[in-house]
């Protein structure tokens, strides 16, 4: 059990489509052994959609971890200054998004020294 005593905060974007994929794996991860942080964002956590309610998504979430979701700005504000996690997982998580914020930029060539090349 690689992930014993890891703690991971699991959030959720307003992807809707992808949530019944996503959520199974909140559980995998706990049988794992991790302790699961939930986060959903505003979106995600107050609008229902064709793919189904808000309040079931989150009433399922909750139950699988033992935890309130974490869903507001204020409620999210100390996870970094407080290390409440050591993982990070954002779901769904789109191309844009991780291009944006990883240290090699997916649209230039590579500036921290790994030597990746990517295309325009």
């Amino acid at each position: 059990m690689l992930l014993v005593g890891k703690k991971i905060g699991f959030a959720l974007t307003g992807s809707f489509c992808t949530f019944k994929k996503t959520i199974p794996q909140i559980s995998r991860l706990i049988e794992e052994g991790a302790d699961v942080l939930p986060i959903m964002s505003f979106n995600s956590y107050n609008i229902d959609s064709r793919f189904g309610k808000a309040k079931d998504f989150i009433n399922k979430i909750e139950t699988i971890t033992g935890k309130k979701i974490i869903h507001t700005i204020e409620e999210a504000e100390p996870i970094g200054p407080k290390k409440l996690t050591d993982i990070m997982i954002v779901a769904p998580c789109s191309r844009k998004y991780n291009g944006k914020n990883d240290k090699c930029n997916y649209r230039y060539s590579c500036t921290n020294g790994c030597k990746s090349t990517f295309k325009k």
